[in-house]
């Protein structure tokens, strides 16, 4: 997997290229914690991202919860239909706030 972060006027957008699973989730994890820690809002692209396993969806769920507590904007853009499966599947389609392109975020975000 491959990361690819950005640093935006009000947020930063982290894009994963790849697998995210046992084997990488852990860098995916340590990268969104490291930007919600710098007290910034984080956008998430999942557009790359050809697999997902439980690891790394529970990277999503931790970052959005520490977010949450931080008063910080989460939000996930372009998931792949092989992410959207699984989050559909775990129901978390519903939880996660998603976003059909960086624009709306960044509406949001303002």
């Amino acid at each position: 997997m491959k990361i690819n972060i950005q640093q935006e006027d009000n947020y930063t957008n982290i894009g994963f290229d790849g697998a995210v699973d046992l084997s990488s989730s852990s860098d995916a994890r340590k990268n969104i914690i490291e930007i919600l820690e710098q007290n910034k809002n984080i956008l998430i692209d999942l557009s790359l991202v050809n697999y997902i396993d439980s690891s790394g969806v529970a990277s999503l769920v931790e970052g959005y919860q520490i977010a949450k507590k931080l008063s910080l904007k989460f939000g996930l853009v372009g998931i792949s239909d092989a992410a959207m499966g699984v989050l559909k599947l775990a129901r978390l389609d519903q939880v996660f706030p998603i976003y059909n392109s960086k624009e709306e975020y960044e509406k949001d975000c303002a």
